[in-house]
């Protein structure tokens, strides 16, 4: 929690001219409770302090768990929003995975890596017919998912936080594993052969990921290198991990939706 002195320093700032960013980048506060204090301040509210958030608390990565944020980051990324919930003063949001019912194992996952980040905050099932949406409400997902923002994600700039990416890189296989079970699969291909004796098939499994937004997908192949897992692009919003030796090192730690 930011204390007094805190929150007045950020505010002179602000008066001052100084962009939020700027006053993060010098006050080392997160910009989620300097947005806060701003909007208390210019509707006349009590600047309250900001609690129990492991963004505003730190100024390190150090949300923990750390495999579990980067795996729903990568959820959020392909089939998550942040929604705004009841009064608008109180400043709650609704982080919403949607997950399809063939999938039980996945929304289990899902549920699970919320109340990892967010012990303290309620996670909901709702039916939607097909498929289900998993929310858990807080007034800190956009500091923890900085990423929100208005319209949809492929229309606008995607890039990680600094922290995030320091995250990402070290737990980089539950970030691609949270991609492949939002916006991916594990299929088998067959194809046929023309040969002298007459068609011949041969099947062999690949892994596709589909995103509109090129610079998730970008995430997502800068993912795979760092892994050393080769891929192709198929066309504009798919990538494609076909060989053997790929295939066989997603295996080890995505495998097939369950």
């Amino acid at each position: 929690m930011y204390d007094v002195a805190a929150r007045n320093r950020a505010l002179k700032l602000l008066t001052q001219g100084l962009t939020v960013a700027e006053v993060s980048r010098r006050t080392q506060i997160s910009r989620w409770a300097i947005r806060d204090w701003q909007l208390r301040a210019d509707q006349g509210m009590p600047v309250a302090p900001v609690r129990s958030c492991p963004r505003c608390d730190s100024d390190a990565a150090s949300l923990a768990p750390g495999d579990k944020y980067v795996y729903l980051l990568g959820l959020y990324l392909g089939d998550g929003c942040i929604s705004p919930v009841g009064d608008p003063s109180k400043r709650i949001w609704s982080m919403r995975i949607f997950c399809a019912d063939k999938y039980p194992g996945l929304q289990t996952e899902c549920a699970d890596a919320i109340r990892a980040i967010r012990p303290d905050n309620k996670v909901r099932f709702l039916p939607l017919g097909g498929c289900t949406e998993i929310n858990s409400h807080s007034k800190h997902w956009p500091c923890m998912f900085p990423q929100h923002g208005p319209g949809k994600k492929h229309t606008r700039k995607i890039a990680l936080e600094d922290w995030q990416q320091q995250l990402v890189e070290r737990y980089t296989k539950p970030f691609v594993r949270g991609l492949i079970h939002s916006d991916g699969s594990r299929s088998t291909n067959r194809v046929r052969h023309a040969a002298k004796a007459g068609d011949r098939w041969y099947e062999y499994p690949r892994y596709f990921f589909t995103n509109e937004s090129t610079d998730i997908a970008q995430l997502f192949t800068d993912a795979l290198d760092r892994l050393g897992i080769a891929w192709k692009r198929s066309n504009r919003n798919n990538i494609s991990i076909a060989r053997r030796e790929a295939v066989a090192r997603l295996d080890e730690f995505v495998g097939p939706k369950y």
